[in-house]
């Protein structure tokens, strides 16, 4: 996957990146035209450069788009703040995943369209990178809200995360509302609604089991 900047690059930044300045191009001009209208040697006309420079840095149109779904890792992946180790579990997954739709909110509209072309049905070459894609989301998602569950409690996270991470996607795609409130607003509903389901279900496996044991942290599943 090319690499790109974890934030839109300056002008300066662009011109010393040869990988970020095509990539912000391309975005530039999806922006106007669409991302099914992209072609890399309209973005290569546009920078001036030959086509051979574009294909050091991206093989084709989808490692471009693949540059960009990673700006929102990079920022999942930050440093967090102080005091962020003692919040409970679905207060850092909040926080985790807004990261991720924060930093490709500039280009929201633009996202869905790249989405939209990886699921295409005449691309089924691009189907299976994309669940493989999301997969390593989820397992960030967990890496950087600093859950260590093991064995089911981890399955069942992995598959809540998997659901919750889809269904807040959906809303954001279509959400317009100033700093993405809408977004959030459902993100912390579900986080809340999940976070007593898996309380739930511990309590239940715990007993099953006749004993006591204290399960590890509780940890929203949908």
């Amino acid at each position: 996957m090319a690499r790109a900047a974890g934030s839109k690059g300056s002008a300066k930044s662009r011109a010393q990146d040869p990988a970020l300045n095509i990539l912000e191009t391309a975005l530039d001009i999806a922006e106007a035209d669409g991302w099914s209208k992209i072609r890399l040697r309209v973005v290569a006309d546009r920078l001036g450069i030959p086509m051979t420079d574009v294909l050091t840095h991206y093989t084709d149109l989808d490692a471009v788009a693949n540059a960009w779904f990673r700006r929102g890792w990079d920022a999942m992946l930050q440093p967090p703040h102080d005091g962020f180790n003692d919040l409970p579990a679905r207060d850092r997954l909040e926080l985790v995943i807004m990261r991720w739709f924060d930093a490709l909110a500039p280009h929201r509209r633009v996202t869905g369209q790249m989405l939209s072309a990886k699921l295409w049905y005449a691309h089924p070459h691009h189907w299976v990178p994309a669940i493989f894609d999301l997969s390593r989301t989820i397992q960030w998602i967990r890496e950087a809200a600093k859950l260590d569950a093991t064995g089911v409690q981890r399955q069942m996270e992995e598959v809540g995360l998997t659901g919750l991470f889809l269904a807040t996607l959906r809303v954001w795609l279509r959400d317009g509302s100033e700093n993405q409130e809408k977004t959030r607003a459902f993100l912390r509903r579900r986080l809340a609604l999940a976070d007593r389901t898996m309380a739930t279900v511990l309590a239940r496996r715990s007993r099953r089991r006749n004993g006591p044991a204290k399960p590890e942290e509780s940890t929203p599943t949908t």
